[in-house]
C-alpha cells in the first residue's frame, strides 16, 4: 500500500507542470540523453553482428566444413592414405591432403612472397567453392588434363626440354591480391622459388639453396577475405610437394560433410578415428582469431557507450536534485501528514526509476527501428569505390542478447540513481528538522 502511494505521488511530479521551467527542461534532457546513448549502444553492438554475419557467410568460400591439421608440425606424412581413411567414416564426402608454406613469385619483373597452397584440383573444387571464386574474364580454375611440373634445382628457373620441344609450366590461380601486386593477367608466366629445407647453404652459389620451378597462371579468385585474397596461389599438389622437397606429406586434411550429416557428431568421429595427434576444427573454429577480435571489439565498444549511458545518469540525478529542493514545501506537507523519511525518500526514488526506464526505453526502440531502416534500406553507405567493395552500406543485424544487456545495465542505472536521489531527499527532511 505504502509503495503503491509512493508510486502514484512519483507519478504524479513526473507529470505535473514545474515551478521553475529550467527543472523541466533538463529533466526532458536527461530523459533524451538516456534515449540517445541507449540507442547507440543498440546500433553499434548490432553493426558488429552483421559484420560477424557477413564474416560468417564469406566462410562457405574457401573454408571448408572440417579442417584436419597436426597438433605438432607444420605436416604430417601418409596423408593420403589418412584423407582415404577419413573419406570412409559416415557423414564424409570428400576428404583432400593439401600443403601449404611461403615461396617466392617472380612475374613480369615483380617479385611477393605468397602463401602457396598445393592441392588435388578436382577435389578441392569439391570442398569449397574456387570455381564460383573465379569471375568471368578472370581466366579458368586449374584441370588436370593440363597441370604439369618439372622442378629443378637451379637458380636459372629455365624450364626443362624434351624432344618436342618446353613441356608447358605447371598452371596457378592466383589471388586478386597477389595478381594486383604482380600486374598478372591470366596467361602469364612466372617463377616460385623455396628454400631447401636440408643441407647446408653454399656462399659460393647462393641460388642452389633455393629450388625453383616456372609456372602459368591460370587464374585469378577473390573471396573478399583477406587472409585469402592478399598473397594467396593454389598449385597442383605434387607441384607443391617437389617445390617443397615432400613425398607424402600434407599440411591439413580438409573435408566436406553430407548434406544430411550432423557436423558436430561428424567431427567427433573424425577426431576419434585420427588419435591426439590431430585436431579437428569447423568452420567457425578455423576463424577463431577474426570472430574473437569481433567480440573483443564489440564489448570494448559496448564498455566505452555505457560510460557515456553513466554520464547520462549523473544528469537524471541532478534534475531530480533540483526536483526535490523544488517539491521542499510539499515534503514538509506530507511529513506533517505522518509519512516516514524512508517513504519521502522512495517517492523520488520512484521518480528516477520513471525517468532512467522511460529513456532506456525510448532509446531501445528508436535503436531498433534505426537499425531496420539501415538494414531494409541502406540510409548510412560506407565510404570508398562501391564498385570494388563487398558491402555498399554498413550491416546490421539486433539480437536479443543486446537488448537484454543494455536492458541489464540501465536497470541498474536506474537503481543506482534512485538510492542516490533517495538519500538527497531524505537529507532534505533532516535539514529541514521534519521529526
Amino acid at each position: 500500500m505504502n509503495n503503491g502511494l509512493s508510486a502514484a505521488i512519483a507519478w504524479r511530479y513526473l507529470l505535473s507542470k514545474k515551478s521553475y521551467a529550467a527543472v523541466g527542461t533538463i529533466s526532458t534532457v536527461s530523459v533524451c540523453a538516456m534515449a540517445i546513448a541507449t540507442a547507440a549502444i543498440i546500433c553499434v553492438l548490432s553493426v558488429f553482428n552483421g559484420f560477424r554475419e557477413v564474416i560468417g557467410g564469406k566462410l562457405d568460400s574457401l573454408s571448408p566444413d572440417l579442417m584436419v591439421s597436426p597438433v605438432k608440425g607444420k605436416v604430417f606424412a601418409d596423408a593420403d592414405n589418412l584423407a582415404d581413411r577419413i573419406t570412409q567414416l559416415p557423414g564424409v564426402q570428400v576428404a583432400t591432403p593439401t600443403l601449404s608454406d611461403k615461396a617466392l613469385l617472380i612475374c613480369n619483373s615483380r617479385e611477393m612472397p605468397v602463401t602457396l597452397k598445393g592441392v588435388l584440383p578436382d577435389d578441392y573444387a569439391k570442398v569449397t567453392s574456387i570455381r564460383s571464386l573465379i569471375k568471368k574474364d578472370y581466366g579458368d580454375y586449374l584441370t588436370e588434363s593440363n597441370i604439369s611440373h618439372n622442378v629443378q634445382q637451379n637458380g636459372s628457373g629455365a624450364p626443362p626440354q624434351n624432344g618436342s620441344g618446353t613441356l608447358p609450366p605447371p598452371r596457378g590461380v592466383a589471388s586478386i591480391g597477389a595478381a594486383a601486386r604482380l600486374q598478372t593477367y591470366p596467361g602469364d608466366g612466372g617463377l616460385l622459388f623455396a628454400p631447401r629445407r636440408e643441407g647446408r647453404v653454399n656462399l659460393a652459389n647462393p641460388a642452389a639453396s633455393f629450388y625453383s620451378d616456372s609456372i602459368r597462371i591460370s587464374g585469378i579468385y577473390r573471396s573478399d577475405q583477406s587472409q585469402y585474397d592478399e598473397d594467396g596461389l593454389i598449385v597442383p599438389l605434387d607441384l607443391a610437394r617437389s617445390l617443397f622437397t615432400y613425398d607424402t606429406e600434407a599440411s591439413a586434411i580438409e573435408i566436406k560433410l553430407d548434406p544430411e550429416a550432423n557436423a558436430d557428431a561428424t567431427q567427433r568421429k573424425v577426431a576419434e578415428a585420427l588419435g591426439a595427434g590431430f585436431t579437428v576444427k569447423n568452420r567457425l573454429q578455423q576463424q577463431a582469431m577474426n570472430f574473437r577480435m569481433i567480440a573483443i571489439e564489440k564489448w570494448v565498444s559496448f564498455l566505452l557507450l555505457t560510460f557515456i549511458l553513466i554520464i547520462a545518469g549523473f544528469n537524471i540525478i541532478s534534475s531530480l536534485s533540483m526536483l526535490v529542493i523544488e517539491k521542499e514545501e510539499a515534503i514538509h506537507t506530507i511529513r506533517a501528514l505522518g509519512m516516514s523519511r524512508r517513504r519521502i525518500g522512495s517517492i523520488f526514488a520512484w521518480e528516477s526509476i520513471y525517468v532512467s526506464m522511460a529513456g532506456a526505453a525510448a532509446g531501445i526502440i528508436l535503436g531498433v527501428g534505426l537499425c531496420l531502416a539501415q538494414q531494409h534500406f541502406g540510409l548510412i553507405k560506407i565510404a570508398g569505390d562501391a564498385e570494388m567493395s563487398i558491402l555498399q552500406a554498413y550491416p546490421v543485424k539486433v539480437q536479443w542478447p543486446d537488448i537484454l544487456a543494455t536492458l541489464a545495465i540501465s536497470a541498474i542505472l536506474a537503481a543506482t540513481t534512485a538510492l542516490i536521489t533517495a538519500a538527497f531527499a531524505r537529507s532534505k527532511c533532516r535539514h529541514a528538522d521534519i521529526k
